[in-house]
């Protein structure tokens, strides 16, 4: 092929999936392959990534593993969490979110080495594609992405294990079966979808949830955690200042324990399909959960108004790849603006499966106490003042009134 690529940087997990992609660029294509396996909090061992890479043939100098999971949170999940973003009412973009790091990783990657295409694993069906391709192609409008998955002739499990079996590839024992499920995961989520859980009418079995107890096993007694905040980003829990990785990461454990974050949730892809899918996001329902706490009394009702109706179109953006785009980074620049001054700490009480805020405080409040009390307010607000404020609020709807006994 004139067009073909000579040397490519796949997205590797060390799994079936992607190590049959790697195999197949090498003989579909002849060309060098590179790998680059992303350590973005999954809980995973990723040595073996780099030894099943060894085994194929990639050479240790273009085997790539590396820990991104500060700069995950720090520059994706917590500028996302600033605003709230929440698709479709409740899916708290955990997979969306990572695929632009993985992107940038990719395509830096390929520029060191000298490679002129990068590849990822992700099916002609989903999200993903669009949201790795978005991605590089912004950051480098030049570079080849090839997706096998678009290309292939490999369209069954049984066609992949016997691509495996002809390349010496090994194959884990219960790869050799249908999967019950496909999981993807990172520190900000874990999820699960297709072949037990797609039909929608029936309830996930148990077994799909890993990184959270049922509600009802969680523990019988509530427990209480404060969460402290500077300019809109978590900063410390319990008083104990921590980088944003290892906050994300206590707040998983904390939601985890009491059965914190699941959801069943039929979404609309990009593509055009429905998908069910089950969610677990502990550590993000519990930041969500303190963020808005924060943002109560201390962002203008003006400012956080409009900030909640611009959040849906700030979130489809994130779920349908355009994190590099423009509208996107404009979105970003007025969240940011609107944050100066959410700083401060809540409490927050979990249990059994629900977090709600039941405290909150800061030198940055716009919370008035002597202008809200029951009691006597020595004069803070003068209670006449809300007449003329009802009449001229009214009038027009007085004028539209008079207008339609008119006509009845």
């Amino acid at each position: 092929m004139s067009d073909a690529p000579k040397k490519v940087v796949l997205a590797y997990s060390g799994g079936l999936d992607t190590s049959i992609i790697l195999k197949w660029l090498q003989t579909e294509y002849n060309c060098e392959v590179v790998t680059f396996t992303a350590d973005l909090g999954q809980g995973e061992e990723l040595e073996p990534a780099r030894q099943k890479a060894e085994l194929l043939g990639i050479k240790p100098e273009d085997i790539h593993i590396e820990d991104l999971r500060e700069e995950f949170v720090r520059d994706f999940v917590f500028p996302m969490f600033r605003a709230n973003a929440v698709y479709e009412g409740e899916y708290l973009l955990g997979t969306s979110i990572a695929r632009p790091l993985i992107s940038k990783r990719l395509v830096e990657i390929a520029k060191a080495t000298g490679a002129d295409a990068v590849a990822h694993g992700a099916t002609g069906k989903g999200n993903d594609q669009v949201r790795f391709e978005l991605s590089a192609y912004a950051l480098d409008p030049s570079i080849k992405v090839i997706a096998p998955w678009r290309e292939w002739d490999l369209t069954s499990r049984t066609k992949l294990i016997e691509f495996a079996e002809q390349n010496q590839i090994p194959i884990a024992k219960d790869k050799r079966g249908e999967a019950p499920f496909s999981v993807d995961a990172n520190l900000l989520h874990t999820s699960s979808e297709g072949k037990a859980l797609e039909n929608p009418a029936e309830e996930a079995p148990d077994y799909v949830y890993q990184r959270t107890v049922s509600p009802e096993d969680a523990p019988n007694t509530p427990e209480y955690i404060e969460v402290t905040f500077e300019r809109g980003d978590a900063v410390a829990i319990n008083g104990e200042a921590m980088s944003p990785a290892t906050i994300l990461t206590k707040l998983n454990e904390l939601g985890g324990k009491h059965g914190i974050g699941r959801l069943d949730f039929v979404e609309n892809r990009f593509v055009g399909m429905k998908s069910r899918g089950i969610y677990e996001t502990p550590g993000g329902t519990v930041l969500l959960a303190a963020h808005r706490g924060i943002e109560q009394i201390t962002l203008d009702s003006g400012a956080g108004h409009l900030k909640d109706s611009l959040m849906p179109r700030y979130a489809e953006l994130i779920y349908n790849g355009f994190w590099f785009s423009p509208e996107r980074e404009m979105l970003q620049a007025l969240i940011d603006k609107s944050q100066e001054h959410v700083t401060g700490t809540v409490r927050l009480k979990l249990y059994k499966g629900s977090v709600n805020t039941v405290g909150r405080w800061s030198d940055h409040s716009l919370y008035s106490e002597k202008h809200v009390t029951f009691e006597d307010d020595a004069g803070a607000y003068d209670q006449k003042d809300a007449a003329g404020f009802i009449k001229l609020n009214a009038l027009r709807l007085k004028l539209i009134g008079n207008r339609n006994a008119k006509f009845k």
